[in-house]
């Protein structure tokens, strides 16, 4: 194991410092939101300028010069990029969410990482969609991984994989670690929102890996990593929960924000049709409106907070969150989407067809927020029937992802 570090470290890793950071960046992700929708990829331009901002170390251990920031935090940053690019902020929030799994690595793997420097861009597909072969010091993989969010500006990719046995018997599931110079990016991304993530299919054919960089997931979800030293709280929050709150919530809670700061400001310029109101803003039916939106969209961020206060207490503590804390963060977190879309959704109303021309930024943000909702682990109906058993105290287990 290697002592090699980089000591160079950011400004600062406060909490609002790196909010001030995230605000200063929305104007950019704004101006260049349209170009990367156009070409299906973040714009070089909004790329280097968050990397340079240290937007891709907020979860990089502190040894190596990243920030190592709470759960709060990264989805407070992520949900202020989202104000000026919902598809930014999902790169920026998948990013790390994969960073941190990184931290879960041995050392070793984490030297590779971030030896050179804390600006590892990450991306990757935990879904075990390959095949595998176990062979002297680690395995040969093949598989083509979809939905590989940031694909077109990572340096490395986390991969999911069926873990064999000597004998090619399945008794694991595994993630792994691979460089950008082991796999090709098939341009598959062509969806109605969050275009710009660059969500393609990362194809891999017989790539070696080595044991040390390869992690359990049922012994990450279990809190057993095989860290050698935890660089503090930080590696020891819940799993799945870690995974979710961060890429898939963060950028709807921003996308909210900029939907109704948007409908705001032209309220006071746009008339009701068919009525007498040359403002909206003067209506009592348009103020009732808002005011249910903002509501929506306040009560999401609460269930959020929450979310983020357990698990960071949790780890904190140096204890891994109990199953029922765990359940009822994935029912926050999957409630607090609900919210969102629904707001977005009285706001688009509120404002008017209008909404819905090419040149307002509104209906992007609706087409972001209604794509990233769909997200296969935010399923309304599976997340309350899994908290309506943990109230009940019925003990059947219909997820494996708790």
């Amino acid at each position: 194991m290697t002592e090699s570090r980089n000591e160079s470290t950011p400004p600062s890793s406060e909490p609002s410092e790196l909010l001030r950071t995230a605000r200063e960046l929305v104007p950019l992700l704004a101006r260049n939101a349209e170009q990367g929708e156009r070409d299906r990829r973040l714009t070089d331009e909004s790329v280097k300028t968050l990397t340079e901002s240290g937007m891709f170390r907020l979860a990089v251990p502190k040894r190596y010069g990243g920030h190592e920031a709470s759960l709060r935090t990264l989805v407070d940053v992520s949900a202020t990029l989202a104000e000026g690019d919902g598809s930014a902020s999902w790169v920026v929030a998948v990013g790390n969410s994969l960073t941190w799994v990184t931290s879960l690595f041995p050392e070793q793997a984490q030297d590779e990482l971030f030896g050179a420097g804390p600006d590892t861009r990450l991306s990757g597909v935990l879904t075990p969609s390959a095949t595998a072969e176990r062979v002297d010091g680690g395995y040969r993989v093949s598989g083509r991984w979809h939905y590989a969010s940031g694909s077109w500006h990572a340096d490395w990719s986390l991969i999911g994989f069926p873990v064999p046995d000597s004998s090619g018997q399945i008794v694991d599931q595994g993630i792994a670690l691979i460089p950008a110079a082991d796999y090709t990016v098939e341009d598959t991304w062509f969806v109605a929102g969050m275009r710009a993530t660059g969500s393609n299919c990362v194809v891999a054919q017989d790539v070696f890996v080595p044991d040390h960089r390869v992690v359990s997931v049922p012994k990450a979800m279990a809190g057993d990593y095989p860290v050698q030293r935890s660089g503090g709280p930080h590696p020891r929050s819940a799993f799945v929960q870690f995974l979710t709150a961060a890429p898939l919530v963060a950028p709807q809670l921003g996308l909210a924000r900029a939907a109704l700061r948007f409908v705001g400001e032209k309220s006071a310029e746009k008339a009701i049709t068919f009525t007498y109101f040359e403002k909206q803003r003067d209506s009592t039916a348009f103020q009732l409106r808002v005011a249910e939106a903002a509501q929506k969209i306040d009560t999401a961020h609460l269930h959020v907070q929450r979310a983020a206060a357990d698990i960071d207490a949790a780890a904190r503590r140096g204890e891994a969150l109990d199953t029922p804390g765990r359940i009822r963060a994935r029912a926050d977190l999957s409630g607090a989407i609900g919210h969102v879309t629904e707001a977005i959704d009285i706001l688009l109303t509120a404002h008017g067809a209008g909404a819905f021309a090419e040149a307002n930024p509104l209906q992007r943000i609706w087409r972001d927020s209604a794509v990233s909702a769909r997200h296969a682990i935010l399923q309304p109906s599976m997340i309350k029937e899994l908290y309506g058993k943990a109230l009940l105290g019925v003990e059947e287990q219909i997820s494996p992802l708790v």
